[in-house]
């Protein structure tokens, strides 16, 4: 899960790079879609999520599935539990303001650089930064 500052910074960075590769923007998200993407984002799987909400993974699953969707209460639960607002979750956000699709893995690499020494990192940026320009 991303919860210390430092992981939120590093967040809002990445935004930039991953707005390049969206191919979807929220507002053509089913609610489904939307939720899974964040909960991912969060790094919280299906168990947790249902458990913290109150119900069973394959409710999680169906609402992810878009087979049902959840009430009122349960939407303002999972906002809760993925540190959302109702809104982001319900894909009602001003135009523009929406959150890329990104991968974990990165920013778990990511948030693992910034908590090297100021050396290591720009010696492995100047590797990055070679091999991108060669790539």
């Amino acid at each position: 899960m991303i919860s210390t500052t430092n992981d939120r910074l590093v967040w809002g960075e990445l935004n930039l790079m991953a707005a390049v590769r969206r191919k979807k923007t929220i507002s053509e998200e089913t609610l489904g879609q939307r939720l899974a993407r964040l909960r991912k984002w969060r790094g919280v799987t299906q168990v947790e999520l249902a458990e913290t909400i109150g119900v069973s993974q394959s409710n999680v699953s169906d609402y992810e599935r878009d087979v049902c969707r959840p009430n009122s209460d349960m939407v303002l639960k999972i906002a809760q539990r993925l540190e959302l607002s109702t809104d982001e979750l319900l894909g009602h956000l001003a135009k523009g303001a929406d959150k890329p699709i990104i991968s974990r893995k990165l920013l778990k690499r990511v948030v693992e650089i910034e908590k090297l020494p100021r050396r290591d990192q720009d010696a492995l940026l100047r590797t990055i930064d070679a091999f991108l320009k060669s790539a």
